[in-house]
């Protein structure tokens, strides 16, 4: 592929799930900094769809990816990539503002039904006296969904070129020149979905960065030998102080919640937020700690409102943001290139996302 019509910045599950659409009608080529794709946040998910989590910005996009989530075309993958969770949200007694908060925002969309929370995680202490159930959550295969989007994107033609980034771009003649490690590439359209990277892709390409902020997000997995079932619920912290999921027989995977704002980078846990992380979850269940087994760290990238940022620059011809997303792009993913796709292409919604608000997601919100 010597000129293709596209080049997609990132080969992440943003990358490569707007790729996997964009390639039925166009030649498009998608540049991959690292080895292989996926290596930064799409590898290090806690994989889970949950139609609450991000707020009620992120839920419709949640929500809409949930069916083609769960009964994918059989051409794109065999199965569901989903499988049962639920999350059961817990608080204590001075937590019933954060609870009817919760309640509120999502009312007639998710279903939220309030529980006694030790009554569903044995060993619960007993100062946990809130509980609210969200029956819908589902774990993902995140690692599946991921290449099953890079399988369809090549078996359509489209080509992904890792260990190369992009040093500079420019645009003439309504056509891009890239200067990338690998040598020159010409094409019609940039598509930037490079995540934490976003707004560097953006400067490079001569085009206004919309101030996205990359925020570390520690997880450690934790030898919990008596845990009481693999098959618990996600378990979250009303205030947003930490959540954990069990991850097999006697494991689980735990975070703080953290959001510390971080160059773009290879992301690696604190020592700080590692300690965190055990205190809370220790102040909430009562299950011994055999061993912490495993830790790491991934950024989650935002836009100022925390909404991601989908659409054609409004100053600069042929750049398409497709960035942004959070720690939400992988729950969003299918729903998220539905729409980048329709942008792109300059058409209506398909079915899968009619209603969404179109406008809330363009860049030109920050110009």
């Amino acid at each position: 592929m010597n000129r293709p019509d596209v080049v997609i910045v990132g080969g992440g599950i943003a990358g490569a799930s707007l790729g996997s659409l964009l390639a039925e009608q166009a030649s498009v080529l998608i540049l991959e900094m690292e080895n292989r794709p996926g290596y930064h946040a799409t590898g290090r998910s806690v994989a889970f769809w949950e139609e609450t989590y991000g707020g009620p910005a992120i839920q419709p996009l949640t929500t809409a990816s949930g069916p083609l989530l769960g009964a994918p075309d059989p051409d794109f993958h065999d199965g569901s990539f989903l499988s049962p969770r639920r999350t059961l949200h817990i608080g204590r007694a001075e937590d019933e503002e954060a609870r009817d908060r919760l309640v509120a925002s999502f009312a007639g969309k998710v279903d939220l039904r309030a529980v006694d929370p030790r009554a569903i995680v044995p060993g619960l202490r007993p100062d946990w006296v809130l509980g609210v159930l969200e029956a819908s959550c589902q774990d993902i295969d995140v690692a599946a969904l991921h290449q099953a989007c890079l399988r369809r994107f090549r078996r359509l033609g489209g080509e992904v070129r890792t260990s190369t980034r992009l040093l500079a771009a420019q645009r003439a003649g309504g056509a891009w020149r890239l200067e990338t490690s690998d040598g020159p590439v010409e094409c019609g359209t940039i598509v930037n979905a490079a995540g934490a990277w976003a707004d560097q892709v953006a400067q490079a390409c001569g085009a206004a960065p919309v101030a996205i902020t990359p925020m570390r997000r520690t997880v450690v997995q934790l030898r919990v030998p008596s845990l009481p079932s693999p098959d618990l619920p996600l378990v979250m912290d009303l205030r947003e102080r930490f959540y954990f999921k069990p991850e097999g027989a006697g494991r689980l995977w735990l975070t703080p919640h953290d959001e510390e704002p971080s160059p773009p980078c290879d992301a690696a846990p604190e020592e700080l937020a590692v300690a965190q992380a055990i205190a809370r979850f220790e102040s909430a269940v009562d299950w011994p700690i055999a061993a912490v087994e495993h830790r790491w760290a991934g950024l989650r990238s935002f836009a100022p409102d925390r909404v991601p940022v989908f659409g054609f620059d409004p100053d600069v011809p042929g750049f398409f943001w497709f960035a942004g997303q959070g720690g939400f792009g992988i729950q969003t993913a299918p729903a998220a290139a539905l729409l980048g796709r329709a942008l792109f292409a300059g058409e209506g919604l398909p079915k899968e996302i009619a209603g969404l608000d179109v406008q809330a997601y363009g860049p030109a919100r920050f110009r």
